[in-house]
């Protein structure tokens, strides 16, 4: 007789009514662990910020430098975001019921997250809304600021016709081409103009030298050689001055550079801190076996 051979399954069978592990995380202990936590560090800011502004004395002149106040304010904000979640941490960990200390870590982790969370959310809307508000009164004062502009150009020159302008502009851009014979206006428009190509090309061809050094000769009533020379000195003064902008810029983004990344590294261990503050807190919440058996046996 023949037969196929089954090869026995090797899953281990659960015997008939083996305990059921049941789900030991507490959602509602860990939401109200994280709102006792960001309301106790915001209550002692507010305290924080309070005792900061008795420190202000204007009139005797005896109030502490910003640097002071920073720091301190910096050590105050910190110790009160670490008591605050050393506090949602064991108030998590008492309301979850829970006696295994990993337990109560996760618990206190978890409370620390959901604080940070909320915080970012809730500081991202303020921030948020202060800037929109700022735009939109910068906007009206900057609406309000022009049209005062335009009353003021419309009572100093209100007989202004832009057809004139135009034709103003057109005779002092068209002219004899002799520096000598030309008008202030005419010579100054040329001028602008080849500044201009100066500044856009970083430089101008001699064609174009030659003739600037003629129109500031013709304008200032000097020697074409004298007007070339204070044409290559005011080079060289702006060119200084761009190098010294340039180096300033670098410095100034460098310095920026490091301030922050500063920051990153002291909101990192204040991140760090503040998760063992929360994990500390829920440990020290964490119910004792001893405490809970002695309880059922006098049930």
């Amino acid at each position: 007789m023949s037969g196929t051979y089954q090869t026995p399954s090797t899953a281990p069978a659960m015997p008939e009514g083996a305990p059921v592990l049941r789900n030991r995380v507490s959602w509602g202990a860990i939401i109200a662990g994280a709102l006792i936590a960001i309301v106790v560090g915001m209550s002692l800011n507010v305290l924080g910020f309070a005792i900061g502004v008795t420190t202000v004395d204007a009139v005797a002149r005896d109030t502490p430098t910003a640097g002071t106040l920073g720091i301190a304010g910096s050590v105050w904000m910190l110790v009160a975001n670490l008591l605050g979640l050393a506090l949602g941490g064991y108030a998590a960990a008492r309301l979850s019921g829970t006696s295994d200390a990993p337990d109560a870590t996760l618990h206190g982790a978890a409370v620390w997250a959901t604080s940070c969370l909320v915080s970012v959310v809730l500081l991202g809307s303020i921030a948020s809304g202060a800037v929109h508000t700022a735009g939109s009164a910068l906007s009206n004062v900057m609406g309000g600021a022009a049209q005062g502009l335009g009353h003021v150009a419309s009572a100093a020159a209100p007989d202004t016709n832009p057809e004139e302008l135009v034709d103003r502009a057109r005779i002092a851009l068209s002219g004899p081409s002799d520096p000598a014979r030309m008008t202030t206006e005419q010579r100054g428009a040329e001028i602008g103009e080849l500044l201009s190509k100066r500044v856009a090309n970083g430089g101008i061809s001699g064609n174009d030298r030659t003739r600037l050094n003629q129109l500031v000769a013709a304008e200032a009533g000097i020697p074409e050689a004298e007007a070339a020379n204070r044409i290559q000195a005011y080079e060289a003064e702006a060119q200084r001055v761009a190098q010294e902008t340039e180096q300033k810029a670098r410095e100034a983004a460098d310095a920026a550079a490091k301030a922050a990344a500063i920051a990153g590294f002291w909101l990192f261990a204040a991140l760090i801190l503040g998760a063992g503050a929360a994990i500390i807190g829920a440990r020290t919440g964490t119910r004792d076996l001893v405490y809970l058996a002695s309880q059922r046996r006098s049930a």
